[in-house]
């Protein structure tokens, strides 16, 4: 079982539930329609890692996202984490109206950081930032998502049981594209003005 870092301790998710087309700028610079109700997908545990790749079977594409960790039924902790995307198979997948597994769920599709507690911590407040070579691509927040945390989580119970230490990713802003080899990724999460995680990436 794959692991995350939570305070002092590893930790070993189930599964990750994820949250699409949740940012309304990203829904338009995919070209997506918008959905009529929650976009919901699952990454297994095999998926987790913390190491950043480029390339699995066809070149993978970065999505930012806000991710909470799960305990007793309630969100105990945040981190920030990259949805890794094979855009070109998920294109074919939609075109064919298939699912998205294959393009979603591989072996290191969810780059995650550490996770921190919530004690403190207004969630209404959290945003993310990406820089990629000192460029700052993504920005956003729960202020912008079309579901905000505690709806994602109410949702998610309606259908299944959401484990302890199960993470859910809860969509991306705009800014999307694809990893390069050797860019360096600089994510910050951020609850208002203050700086709560700042994790690198190197792409390999």
């Amino acid at each position: 079982m794959n692991a995350v870092r939570y305070a002092e301790q590893l930790v070993y998710p189930s599964k990750v539930l994820c949250v699409g087309r949740n940012y309304a700028d990203h829904i338009k610079e995919l070209n997506n329609p918008f959905p009529e109700q929650m976009v919901v997908f699952n990454k297994p545990n095999s998926s987790i890692t913390s190491t950043l790749r480029a390339f699995h079977q066809e070149a993978l594409h970065y999505e930012t996202e806000i991710c909470f960790l799960v305990e007793n039924g309630l969100y105990t902790a945040v981190g920030l984490g990259l949805d890794l995307t094979k855009r070109t198979l998920q294109s074919q997948l939609k075109q064919k109206q298939l699912p998205w597994e294959r393009a979603k769920a591989f072996d290191g599709a969810a780059v995650l950081s550490r996770f921190i507690p919530l004690q403190g911590v207004s969630i209404s407040d959290l945003q993310l930032e990406l820089f990629i070579n000192s460029v700052r691509v993504q920005c956003g927040g729960v202020a912008h998502m079309i579901y905000k945390p505690e709806e994602i989580l109410a949702e998610l119970k309606t259908y299944t049981t959401v484990c302890d230490n199960d993470i859910v990713m809860t969509g991306t802003p705009q800014g999307v594209g694809e990893v390069h080899q050797g860019d360096r990724f600089l994510g910050r999460l951020k609850c208002a003005d203050q700086v709560l995680i700042e994790v690198e990436w190197l792409a390999e």
